[in-house]
């Protein structure tokens, strides 16, 4: 793909992306989506939180 370069291992695995900036408009939706689930992968092993109790803490500090 034009503009996307990777770094690869001794074992030419790929390790690493380099995407030319000039490229994000064209493909801003996509880098969004990458970049969600790369968050939403980082979290997975935090607390769950039950909806109520968010909801409960939201309101204790007047932003619900």
């Amino acid at each position: 793909m034009k503009g996307v370069n990777y770094i690869t291992d001794s074992k030419n695995r790929k390790k690493s992306v380099i995407i030319d900036l000039k490229l994000l408009e064209e493909y801003n939706k996509h880098i969004e989506d990458l970049f969600d689930i790369i968050v939403a992968e980082s979290r997975e092993d935090d607390e769950d939180v039950p909806f109520e109790e968010v909801v409960k803490e939201l309101k204790k500090a007047g932003k619900w």
